[in-house]
């Protein structure tokens, strides 16, 4: 049996089936989980970033707050396996992976406080997964900075800490809540509180609630806080063609601004990760070819595909990984946690996969490529079977039996 798969259309989606020579069409509910915030200071580039990842209209004017309801768009992986094995299959359709890229307006120093629109901005990053944290490396008189300088750090500075504020708000409320069921010896509201009580004192000296080390126990409990700082966080260093770059003398050597060497330290010291993009050339080429686009930044001397390495870096921080389903039908890109079973992997496309799991047939794509077909994988022992155990690698394409 193939596997089904899954498209999505909104808040919905359609299963195709393949049983028996024919296509069963069946609606289910499909709710995207892989959320990335844009957040920054107003007039970073946010916006123009967003109108370049998702090919949508966002309103990205030189003035603050434009932005005042969250944008949503669903951007595809940047996969070049899946491409080729749809090609080696012939398949009438190939659907990549998809994240979903949260435009979030500017916060202000003061948002925790209730300053500009704070609390609605905080209210929607945390239902994110992940953070993208936007900040402006660029000099340019026409565009007006919020703190009136450039000061990378600085901004990143006040960003995180207006989250730690809203964490601190957030755990302390919690605790006062928890108190009567701790008094009581409520055990689960002991474990709660005393895991509370430790990352309120690490949100007290400025640090991140991530840096605690959960327990087991622990996990759930604090998780439902959906804390602004266990969320992971890739920092966005949006530079300008045209502009004077903080970066643009080199890569931290002594001859490179000040400024730029500050931030990238900062951004070590966190424990994040960070990428140097130019939103305004990405905006500008959404609409071009992958070879106009190759050409264009040639010209820049920017052959690097910036939107391709942020989408692969927003995937890598949330700890997912690929495997593929293929065929005539279709190709299709799954997303999953890194070390899933087979069983679990399965319930990306169907809870049938999960509940009435039998086996898996697996084989890695390259060896499938190199084989020719499915039968001379079979006949060289490249495909196997695995029970419901298996952890599921990138790069494996899947069959399941149930």
């Amino acid at each position: 049996m193939l596997a089904p798969n899954k498209i999505a259309t909104g808040k919905r989606s359609i299963l195709y089936g393949a049983r028996s020579g024919f296509i069963e069409l069946i609606l289910i509910t499909f709710n995207m989980s892989l959320s990335i915030g844009i957040v920054g200071l107003p007039n970073v580039g946010k916006s123009t970033l967003f109108n370049a990842l998702t090919k949508k209209s966002v309103p990205a004017e030189n003035y603050p707050f434009c932005t005042i309801d969250p944008s949503v768009g669903v951007v595809p992986v940047p996969d070049e396996r899946l491409w080729k094995l749809s090609e080696f299959s012939k398949s009438k359709k190939t659907l990549p992976a998809v994240i979903e890229f949260v435009d979030i307006a500017g916060l202000v120093k003061g948002a925790s406080k209730r300053e500009g629109l704070g609390n609605k901005f905080l209210a929607n990053i945390r239902e994110t997964d992940a953070i993208l944290e936007i900040l402006r490396i660029f000099e340019d008189g026409n565009v007006l900075h919020v703190e009136e300088s450039i000061n990378p750090k600085r901004d990143a500075e006040i960003i995180n800490t207006e989250l730690i504020l809203a964490d601190l708000e957030t755990v302390t409320n919690r605790l006062n809540n928890l108190a009567r069921d701790v008094k009581r010896g409520d055990k689960q509201a002991v474990i709660e509180a005393a895991a509370l009580e430790k990352i309120k004192k690490i949100l007290e000296t400025g640090s991140f609630a991530r840096t605690y080390s959960l327990s087991e126990l622990e996990k759930p409990l604090v998780k439902q806080l959906n804390l602004l700082t266990n969320k992971p966080i890739i920092y966005g260093l949006n530079r300008k063609t045209g502009a004077v770059n903080l970066d643009e003398n080199s890569d931290r050597n002594e001859n490179s601004d000040s400024r730029f060497n500050d931030i990238v330290r900062y951004i070590e010291q966190t424990g994040s990760d960070f990428i140097i993009i130019d939103a305004k050339v990405e905006e500008d080429l959404k609409d071009f070819s992958a070879e106009e686009k190759v050409a264009f930044k040639d010209d820049l001397a920017g052959k690097e595909d910036g939107i391709d390495l942020l989408i692969k870096k927003s995937y890598e921080v949330l700890g997912l990984m690929t495997y593929f389903t293929t065929g005539e039908d279709e190709s299709r890109a799954w997303t999953v946690k890194i070390g899933s079973s087979a069983r679990a992997a399965g319930m990306a496309i169907h809870t049938d996969f999960y509940d009435k799991f039998i086996r898996a047939e697996i084989i890695f794509w390259q060896d499938l490529l190199s084989a020719g077909s499915f039968a001379a994988a079979r006949e060289k022992g490249l495909v196997r079977t695995e029970g419901k155990e298996y952890l599921v690698k990138d790069g494996d394409v899947v069959e399941f039996k149930i």
